[in-house]
């Protein structure tokens, strides 16, 4: 019987975990799109206290139901590094980031995570590397490469150098904090964990948003309001909540592969709803991208 269940758990995760993660492609990609549309009305910290704010108050009902953890003394010091890493130095970076270029651009670089996630779980996780990764992870590479020439400059950019330079920090933070999430999820709930990091950045970022909080409330544009809900509510809390789960269902290497189906999502996003260009040649990049995710998922 017991080798029944874990076959029938190994089924439903072989499921259930691509299915948390299409969710949460989706869901990051457009984060861009609604933090470029947020920041049209608020300044970045306030923005991303706001987030955090709504993304803590949504997790509150459900703390009763959340499983306790299986503390070990010293392990706040690692919580610690892991809320410092994300949310609170990969939002201070991002959010700075997507106001200094452009929407798409930024989603473009999120290319990199899978590789230095692939490394760090490699190095700390002692996951292998299978030739199918590293396959996958050349062929979304290059793709992504292939979006980034074909795109033009967007008048939207200001110091799109500086801002894709913040990006790529904000990127190395999210992957430090996948590989110590892949650690602490064998003994914390993952929304446990989620919603510590909610916390934390809600708490991180208050001094900021307050101080850099607009003087007329009544002023904020609809569109904004409605860019931070959709972060705080779907992305801050739904996105990093499925991510989560779906790291204990699989090594932390292939679930970041996924990350690289997040540029073409961000692209399309940016092209639909703010207007950004979108070529054939980049519609053409976005099909390689998702080639080679499916490469590295064989």
């Amino acid at each position: 019987m017991s080798d029944t269940s874990a076959a029938l758990e190994r089924n439903s995760a072989s499921y259930l975990a691509p299915a948390f993660l299409a969710i949460t492609v989706l869901l990051w990609g457009t984060s861009f799109m609604a933090t470029k549309t947020a920041l049209a009305g608020f300044a970045p910290s306030t923005m991303v206290w706001l987030r955090m704010t709504i993304a803590t108050l949504m997790i509150l009902p459900m703390a009763r139901r959340i499983p306790k953890p299986d503390y070990r003394p010293g392990d706040w010091k690692i919580l610690a590094f892991l809320c410092l890493m994300q949310p609170c130095l990969y939002f201070l970076l991002e959010s700075n980031a997507v106001n200094l270029t452009t929407s798409s651009q930024a989603g473009m670089l999120s290319c990199l995570v899978p590789l230095l996630v692939a490394a760090g779980a490699w190095i700390i996780l002692r996951e292998p590397l299978t030739r199918n990764i590293l396959l996958g992870l050349a062929a979304s590479m290059a793709g992504v490469v292939w979006l980034s020439l074909a795109g033009a400059p967007d008048a939207d950019a200001p110091n799109p150098a500086l801002g894709n330079l913040l990006e790529v920090g904000a990127l190395t933070c999210a992957a430090v904090y996948m590989v110590v999430m892949k650690q602490l999820s064998t003994r914390y709930s993952t929304w446990w964990l989620t919603g510590l990091q909610c916390l934390a950045g809600a708490v991180f970022f208050l001094p900021g948003g307050i101080l850099a909080a607009p003087t007329d409330w009544s002023a904020i544009p609809l569109r904004a309001w409605l860019g931070v809900g959709y972060l705080g509510g779907f992305v801050t809390l739904g996105a990093f909540g499925l991510y989560n789960m779906a790291l204990t269902m699989m090594p932390a290497g292939r679930a970041a592969l996924s990350i690289n189906m997040v540029p073409p999502v961000a692209l399309v996003a940016g092209w639909l709803l703010l207007g950004e260009s979108l070529t054939l040649a980049q519609m053409a990049a976005c099909c390689v991208v998702g080639l080679g995710v499916w490469i590295g998922r064989r």
